[in-house]
């Protein structure tokens, strides 16, 4: 306790601010640090030393260590090993990295993520770590916002008809909406996306700090995904509505129906999410490219096949864009202004961030377009 408390009023002591601090410790004096009347103290030191260094300890205490770290200042451990006495410690962590060598292969079986050398853990940090990190976050942020865009429609026009019960989409492109038209956008995002290159990663290892600072994926972020989604969602359906409400849908006359108006707004919804997608993507392929306008090319495709059958199972899709929607201009009109408005703001708010409040990455992406040898 006392060596402990002596290690405290030094780095009290110190004037200098910026000193780095290292803390080494044996197992026979870790065994008395990590008793419950100073385990605290030892805690509170080991985080203000920019390294702790515990030698000739036991597989127990590693973990115990470990899981004091963990509790006690409620960050994301990450453990790394290479033998059977680093099991513990890896599966007490929240991450474990096991590295297979000449020690056998326990560690690895044990681990979450397995390199072949230690020094592979830098790359898989801050490379892989970081491509993870966005990816996940944008992915589900993308899937808040395309569901409440598509889910709220339906709310609405319920609304609208006083709560009759009549749903404006067919059944199956409601079934079909998350599994078919709007899957493979997000695969490929959630797979291929890359805010800047492994070399990047590596040259700049700041980057790896939006991942701790839970950059992406805070709730301010979420509720923006939110938001838009609301904002889409209310787009597209007082829009489309407008437009077909109060005049001739085509040349002959004819007004728009209930058949009409579903696959209109559904199209404007196909066409806002996947150019959303198309907006939120940094790294493009030719398998983004194929998936994002595959996906729309997918939904005509579908609707002109399933409307050939018969009505008894196509019901209200039934011809309705062969014979009432792609002979009207202004279908096509109504999908061009309806995607265009719903994916306006993220491309204001896009354009504003990325020219007065740029982040780590944009700079380093407009330096790269600038100077293509970085």
């Amino acid at each position: 306790a006392k060596q402990l408390s002596n290690g405290q009023q030094q780095i009290n002591l110190d004037s200098n601010r910026e000193a780095a601090f290292a803390l080494i410790i044996d197992g026979k004096a870790l065994s008395y640090a990590l008793e419950d009347d100073l385990k605290e103290a030892f805690l509170e030191l080991s985080v203000r030393c920019a390294s702790v260094i515990c030698c000739r300890v036991s597989p127990k205490q590693k973990a115990l260590v470990t899981r004091l770290v963990k509790q006690g200042t409620g960050k994301t451990t990450l453990a790394i090993g290479d033998g059977a006495n680093d099991v513990g410690m890896i599966q007490e962590a929240d991450i474990g990295v096991g590295i297979s060598g000449v020690e056998g292969m326990q560690a690895v079986m044990a681990s979450d993520f397995s390199i072949a050398q230690f020094n592979f853990l830098a790359r898989l940090l801050i490379v892989h770590g970081h491509w993870c990190y966005k990816r996940i976050a944008t992915m589900v942020c993308y899937f808040f916002y395309k569901n409440i865009t598509f889910g709220l429609t339906l709310f609405y026009y319920e609304a609208y008809t006083s709560f009759s019960g009549q749903t404006v989409y067919n059944d199956w492109l409601m079934s079909l909406f998350n599994v078919v038209f709007t899957s493979l956008p997000v695969l490929s995002l959630g797979v291929f996306e890359q805010d800047v290159t492994a070399s990047v990663c590596l040259e700049f290892p700041t980057l790896y700090q939006q991942g701790p600072r839970n950059t992406f994926f805070g709730w301010a972020r979420i509720l923006s995904w939110m938001g838009n989604g609301i904002y889409s969602s209310i787009s597209t359906f007082f829009i489309t509505s407008a437009i077909l409400q109060h005049q001739a849908f085509r040349r002959g006359g004819e007004v728009s129906e209930l058949e009409e108006l579903g696959a209109m707004m559904y199209t404007c919804i196909i066409w806002a999410v996947n150019c959303q997608i198309a907006l939120a993507t940094n790294y493009f392929t030719w398998i983004q490219h194929l998936f994002i306008w595959g996906s729309i090319c997918l939904w005509y495709i579908f609707i002109c096949v399933y409307g050939f059958i018969t009505p008894l199972y196509s019901t209200t899709v039934y011809k309705v864009l062969v014979e009432a929607l792609s002979p009207a201009p202004i279908f096509w009109f109504t999908t061009i202004i309806v995607a265009f408005v719903c994916i306006l703001p993220y491309l204001i708010y896009s354009t504003f961030q990325r020219t007065f409040y740029p982040m780590d990455h944009h700079i380093i992406q407009e330096v790269r377009c600038i100077r293509k040898d970085i």
